[in-house]
């Protein structure tokens, strides 16, 4: 009868979204509730649950998120996106322009969020079709296989971020084995997949052809490539740390608070406001108030994730988790399809991938700890889940769809089945890595 509950709040929860066209954060709430009544609860525990999953779910997650926004802002805001794409296109020349844009997306991808790294980027594909009369599409999905990887797969981003907190994985593992699963991800669905669309055709809107921005005001390209990465490095580094220890109380309590992913964030952003910010002559005042604008893009996301844990701690206060770990953990699957396939079949009913991944995280966690499966590698599968099938109720498949002036047959023939060998090639990264890990 209880899991009868979950499957029915899961149902609600994606009627509330598509057809009640409810925001996802109130649908959350409401549909927590909802689960606290059906499961048990006592109605006046009910608002005690919904503090502590939202408070639980918060904690450092809003910090990262937030140092990963303005982050991302100063690198969007420096011209240091532009630079690289710049420099690695000179360097790569017009006969392997798709993967100088892989790359691009792949570098401007890990810091920017999804949105704002397609808005950015796309405008730079087209300044490319438009330069060397390419097919927009042709050229284009290399680069968006790129974003929508780091989106899915990549710290700081906020699902993969979310599930490392929820499943208690660690930051700097996921992300080592999420570059693992990545690469070949993105060069599947990007330049392999790309020679298959260059019969497709399409006429960019005028509205998106870029204005040019001055070499002269850009920030130098060492500057742009390693401050762009930074996280990347100190966040991989900081895995080593912990083995550094020489048993001496002060030195460990430093490594302890380098390897965090909150240290390490705003270490990155402290260096990247000087490097591509003060060392550019740029005013602290335009600084943080494009810090505050980046926050303000990212406010829904963050109660979107504070939804996903009060639902998350309704299962786990009315015991509801326990029986669906019971029964998960009785069938001889592997724990991470399992995840794969619920991350599927949510993204298909809800459309947004964040979403998904973290309904999917809520229900899956209890099987964490009764099969043994590796918490890292299951965000990683949750995330290739996550991504799958993007479809009509998907906000970037309409945003691809008319950046790029597109039939609906098109853009199923172009985006949906980029996204979806994305997630295919995942699951089988995750896959194999998980025979090796």
């Amino acid at each position: 009868m209880t899991i009868l509950a979950v499957v029915f709040c899961v149902l609600v929860l994606i009627l509330l979204i598509t057809w009640g066209k409810v925001n996802p954060f109130l649908a959350f709430l409401i549909v927590s509730i909802l689960a606290g009544i059906l499961l048990g609860i006592p109605l006046g525990d009910i608002s005690q649950s919904l503090k502590t999953g939202i408070g639980g779910m918060l904690g450092s997650l809003a910090i990262i998120i937030c140092l990963g926004a303005m982050f991302g802002k100063i690198i969007s805001d420096s011209g240091a996106a532009k630079k690289i794409s710049e420099v690695l296109m000179k360097s790569f020349g017009e006969k392997y322009i798709q993967w100088a844009l892989l790359i691009t997306g792949f570098i401007v991808g890990i810091p920017l969020f999804y949105n704002v790294g397609f808005v950015l980027l796309v405008p730079l594909i087209f300044s490319v079709v438009y330069q060397y009369k390419l097919p927009a599409v042709y050229i284009g999905i290399p680069m968006l296989a790129a974003l929508s990887v780091t989106h899915g797969f990549l710290p700081p981003h906020p699902s993969p971020t979310a599930l490392v907190d929820l499943f208690g994985a660690n930051l700097s593992t996921t992300l080592i084995y999420g570059f693992i699963v990545a690469i070949p991800c993105m060069v599947i669905a990007g330049p392999f997949f790309a020679k298959t669309l260059k019969g497709i055709e399409s006429y960019p809107l005028e509205t998106f052809i870029p204005k040019e921005i001055a070499t002269e005001d850009l920030p130098s390209g060492i500057n742009c490539f390693v401050t762009a990465l930074l996280p990347v490095f100190l966040l991989a580094g900081s895995s080593v740390l912990p083995y550094l220890s020489t048993g001496n109380a002060t030195l460990d309590g430093l490594f302890a608070f380098l390897a965090d992913p909150i240290a390490v964030m705003l270490i990155s952003l402290l260096i990247a406001t000087y490097t591509l910010g003060i060392h550019q002559k740029v005013k602290m005042k335009s600084i943080m108030d494009g810090y505050a604008d980046s926050v303000k893009d990212v406010a829904m996301i963050l109660l979107i994730v504070a939804g996903a844990g009060a639902l998350k701690q309704i299962f786990i206060d009315s015991g509801v988790s326990s029986d669906i770990a019971d029964l998960l953990g009785g069938w001889d699957v592997n724990p991470l399809i399992l995840g794969f396939i619920m991350a599927t079949i949510i993204r298909v009913s809800l459309g947004s991938a964040t979403v998904a991944g973290l309904t999917t995280a809520g229900i899956i966690a209890p099987l964490i700890a009764t099969t043994g499966a590796n918490p890292n590698l299951m965000v990683l599968a949750i995330g290739a889940g996550s991504l799958m099938f993007s479809h009509v109720n998907d906000a970037g498949f309409w945003m691809y769809k008319e950046y790029f002036n597109l039939s609906l047959k098109d853009t199923f023939k172009s985006w949906t089945i980029m996204e979806t060998i994305v997630g295919l090639v995942g699951i089988s990264m995750v896959l194999l890595l998980d025979a090796f890990v």
